[in-house]
Formats: C-alpha cells, sequence, structure tokens
C-alpha cells in the first residue's frame, strides 16, 4: 500500500499548501458565522443570503484570497524555514499583510469598508480559528509521526564514530533509521558496537540489495568524513533506487543556508527522485480519480473477457504475480489470464504467436485488455497509470547485473503505461538491445516528470493501443 512519506518525502510543501487553502477558507467560514450571529440567532447559520448581503463578503472575498496568495509566495521563496512549525507560527503576521492590501483595494476602487467594533470582534474571532486551525493540524501531523502513518525509513552509512555521534542529534520524529553500513565494522568490535549502536548492523560487503528491500528503504544517508570513502560508496549504492544525501558532518554550516539537518549538518542532495510534494500529491489524486473512472467504464469489458476465459479454459480468471515496485518493494500484480492453465514459465517472454495463449488470450492482449485489472493496482496505490512497466522479478535480477542504472526504475511506482511504451518500446523484450532501449526512456521518464508529461502520455497511450499488433 502506497504510503504518505512519498508525499512528504525531501520538502513540506504539500502538507504546507493544503493548511494553508484550507485556513483560507477557514476566513471564509469566520466571517459567514460572524456575519449571521451578529445581528441573528444561532438558528439562522443555514442561511446564506445573510452573509451574502452582509458587509462582510466582499471584504472577507478578498481577505482569504490575498492571505492564501500570500502564504503560497512565502512557501515558494522559502521565506520560512522547511518546516511545519514555522509555516503555521506566522499566521497572525499575513493576516495582518492582507488585511492592509484588502483596506488598499477598497480604497482603490472606491469601495467603503466601515472599521467599527464588529470588525474588531470579527477579526479577533478569525484569529482564534486560525489558532485552532494551527493545533489541528499540528495535531494531525504529529497523530501521523507518531502511529508511523508517515516516516522516512533511512539507511546511514559511515564510520562508527561518525554514526554514534550523529544519532545523538536526531530530533525528528519522521526520520526513523532503520539500519546502517559501518565502514570499520569487524568481527572483534561488533559486540561492543551493536550495544552502543541499536539498529542492525552491515558492512560494505553485505548484500545492498537485499538490506534495501528487507527494510523498505527510502533513502540513504551518507556521513561524509573521507571524500575518497564517500566517493566509493556512492559507486557501490548510486545503482539501486533509493535517494541519496550526503551529510557534512565535519565542517562549518552555513547558518543561513535552509539546506541544514537538524539545524546542524549541510548536506547536498545527490539522485533525489522528483516525486515528491505537491505536485506527486496531484499525481495520487489523479491516479486515484482515474482508476476509479477507468474501472467504472472498464467493467463491462471485463465481465465479458472473463466469461470466454471461463468458456475457454475454466478458472483462474485472474493471472497474479509478484513484480517489483517502488524502492524495490514487491506487491502482486492482476492481468487477466491469456496462457493456458500450467503453462507459464517465469524465464520466458509472451510473444506474438506464442502457443501458450488462449484464442482469446490474442484478442485480449492486442488491445490491452488484460491489464486492466491492473487499475485495481493503482487504486491500492501499488502502481500508478503512468510510470516505467513493472517486469518480473527474475527478469529485474538479469537485467540488473547487464545494466549498473536498471534498478534506478524503482524511483517511483510502476505504471500502466510509460514514456517507453508510447514510444513503441511495447511488449516483449526479445533481446537486451530491446530492455536497454527502454531502460534508458523510463530513466528519461524519471528525470524529466511533470504531471503535463502523465497527461500527454495517457492521451498517446489510447491512440497507440489501437495502432498496436499485440503480443
Amino acid at each position: 500500500m502506497f504510503r504518505l512519506e512519498k508525499v512528504l518525502q525531501n520538502d513540506d510543501s504539500a502538507y504546507v499548501i493544503f493548511t494553508q487553502l484550507t485556513k483560507g477558507l477557514g476566513i471564509l467560514l469566520s466571517f459567514y458565522i460572524f456575519s449571521i450571529l451578529e445581528n441573528n440567532s444561532i438558528y439562522e447559520l443555514y442561511d446564506a443570503k445573510i452573509f451574502l448581503n452582509s458587509k462582510y463578503f466582499n471584504f472577507s472575498i478578498f481577505l482569504s484570497i490575498i492571505y492564501i496568495f500570500l502564504s503560497l509566495f512565502f512557501v515558494k521563496n522559502k521565506i520560512y524555514k522547511f518546516n511545519f512549525i514555522s509555516y503555521l507560527k506566522d499566521d497572525i503576521s499575513i493576516i495582518a499583510i492582507a488585511n492592509i492590501i484588502t483596506f488598499v483595494i477598497y480604497f482603490l476602487i472606491k469601495k467603503t469598508f466601515v472599521i467599527d467594533k464588529s470588525y474588531i470582534y470579527s477579526i479577533f474571532i478569525l484569529a482564534l480559528n486560525l489558532y485552532i486551525g494551527k493545533k489541528i493540524f499540528n495535531g494531525i501531523y504529529n497523530y501521523m509521526v507518531n502511529n508511523d502513518v508517515i516516516h522516512k525509513n533511512i539507511m546511514l552509512v559511515g564510520n562508527y564514530n561518525d554514526v554514534k555521534y550523529f544519532l545523538k542529534k536526531k530530533k525528528e520524529k519522521i526520520n526513523v533509521f532503520k539500519c546502517c553500513i559501518l565502514d570499520d565494522l569487524n568481527e572483534l568490535n561488533q559486540k561492543i558496537i551493536r550495544n552502543e549502536i541499536r539498529i542492525p548492523l552491515f558492512k560494505k560487503s553485505d548484500d545492498i540489495r537485499s538490506i534495501l528491500e528487507y527494510h523498505e528503504l527510502g533513502q540513504i544517508w551518507i556521513l561524509e568524513s573521507d571524500k575518497s570513502k564517500t566517493e566509493n560508496l556512492i559507486s557501490n549504492i548510486i545503482k539501486f533506487s533509493v535517494d541519496i544525501l550526503i551529510v557534512k558532518l565535519h565542517s562549518s554550516p552555513n547558518l543561513d543556508s535552509s539546506e541544514l539537518l537538524y539545524d546542524k549538518f549541510e548536506f547536498k542532495k545527490y539522485e533525489i527522485s522528483r516525486f515528491h510534494g505537491l505536485n506527486f500529491f496531484i499525481k495520487i489524486v489523479l491516479d486515484k480519480l482515474l482508476s476509479i473512472l477507468f474501472l467504472i467504464i472498464a467493467a463491462p469489458i471485463l465481465f465479458i473477457a472473463s466469461i470466454f476465459i471461463f468458456i475457454e479454459d475454466g478458472f483462474p480468471i485472474l493471472f497474479t504475480q509478484n513484480r517489483t515496485g517502488w524502492d524495490g518493494r514487491r506487491f502482486k500484480i492482476y492481468k487477466l489470464r491469456t496462457l493456458k492453465k500450467g503453462s507459464f514459465d517465469k524465464t520466458v517472454q509472451v510473444t506474438f504467436d506464442d502457443k501458450r495463449k488462449l484464442k482469446c488470450g490474442t484478442f485480449l492482449r492486442r488491445f490491452s485488455i488484460d491489464e486492466l485489472p491492473q487499475l485495481l493496482n493503482v487504486l491500492f496505490g501499488d502502481m500508478s497509470i503512468v510510470g516505467p512497466r513493472p517486469h518480473m522479478v527474475e527478469h529485474d535480477i538479469k537485467y540488473s547485473k547487464l545494466f549498473n542504472s536498471f534498478l534506478k526504475r524503482h524511483k517511483c511506482s510502476p505504471g500502466l503505461t510509460g514514456w517507453a511504451q508510447v514510444n513503441g518500446l511495447r511488449g516483449a523484450t526479445p533481446n537486451p538491445e530491446n530492455m536497454r532501449r527502454r531502460m534508458e526512456h523510463d530513466l528519461w521518464y524519471l528525470n524529466n516528470w511533470t504531471i503535463i508529461l502523465d497527461i500527454y502520455i495517457i492521451m498517446k497511450t489510447f491512440f497507440i493501443i489501437f495502432k498496436y499488433k499485440g503480443d
């Protein structure tokens, strides 16, 4: 299941913008309530006409819009530091500025607004509502962190003294250090070190891929104390799908920098995924909405296809298989079964004239109808509408040995369709060269992803389906 830590990975913009938009609507609600209760009873709160005809209607519209734009401006220009609390502390300042700008606008358009006791009371109620809103949002965030709803699974890399020193500086609960690789770990000092560093310890020679998958790691923090060692570590780790941060322990930090860990350590981002923050949140919302829409549209097609499969070869109708998702996490993919029972071979890809296919299987694969159940994978959070296509685990292992960058494809959720597929690289990959080209297109997508690109790929996919000859 997709976890919220991916939205919050590397920046807090999605959460911050959501809170500011919500509180902007809260301004309207505050004036709505006050405008009615000023001269009417609580039983008339449902009567919106009172608010529409009050002096507060236009004023509150201007104020809320200006408040939202000011908040987003501050976020964009990093006027606040990148942490949740600082975003939520300065509402009163923003409200004051928004009020001044609103009065200026009123003056310019020659519209009057009387500042009386009612206005003072309304501002007081507004400030109270924003304070309550701040407490609610902070409470929600703390609840999610404390209950493991959101967290960043991190592996530390460095020598014993550096790791021990850094762990003492840990402040944020969202950062969960799941394990570490120690440069100087040996048989003699393992027992002592394990008593002081109470997370799983590994050597550089251990199987990094297995470690990443077992601990479901999303980031690796390399504690920089020796440049040559850092470079060697990066060369060993860079082929995997995790984000890499290089933390400078022994250099004097630039205190004016917004890129500080625990307000103490400078760091630089290395091989950081683009899939985080507000844009990624939008991608998730689109995935959920489109998966529900397409499932409704596809339901009759899936029903008819299921009947044909049952008549020809009985149950099961669905075919499930382990595939590799984001960060190397395994999930079960759903497809309509297009091969005869007992004929599936993990090592052999399906070809156009494959004798293992059902008679209806050729048609189902020709128009990608067999892929439609994967909309459930999208709905459950295992996949996305657009992303690199998930391969069999056996193929991932095979091609990761041939291409160093192959596993970087797992830096986002796998997709129903992708950049490679709409560029003619769909279906079976009969030789390594075909897979290399597909990999290059997938990596280009990862490095250039935008919401607009996703929409373009979705639109082009429908066109490609009807041109494709099938496998």
